[in-house]
């Protein structure tokens, strides 16, 4: 139950951090027709989790309820692209080339197919 409660807190704040973040930088590119908020958040999750792990891999720093509380938790919430990135860099570093390219093309391909047939049986929904 305490390790739910940690992921639950962390990703509360984590949350509200990515809607804070995302609101601020919509605030300076309206005009833009990139989603600059979200690739901010992602950006940045992900350079906070390379650095939190970068520690955690060199200092041991981190109990696994500080792990569950800043990585699951925050950074689940902020965004889930750091987890993403991270799990596939870890790939790259163990020399699992494959693995880390499969990764990517099956996230980002399999996850637009899944969201556009969705959204494609959603709309004839009632129809």
């Amino acid at each position: 139950m305490k390790h739910m409660l940690l992921v639950a807190l962390g990703g509360a704040v984590g949350s509200v951090a990515r809607y804070r973040m995302g609101a601020w930088v919509l605030q300076y590119t309206l005009d833009w027709k990139f989603p600059a908020g979200t690739f901010a958040v992602n950006v940045l999750g992900c350079l906070v989790a390379g650095i939190l792990a970068g520690l955690a891999e060199r200092y041991g720093l981190f109990t696994l309820d500080t792990r569950l509380l800043l990585f699951t938790g925050f950074l689940g919430g902020f965004t889930t692209f750091s987890a993403f990135g991270l799990e596939t860099t870890f790939l790259l570093q163990r020399g699992e080339i494959a693995a880390a390219a499969w990764n990517v093309a099956l996230s980002v391909v399999v996850g637009i197919l899944a969201l556009w047939v969705a959204l494609k049986l959603t709309a004839s929904v009632g129809a």
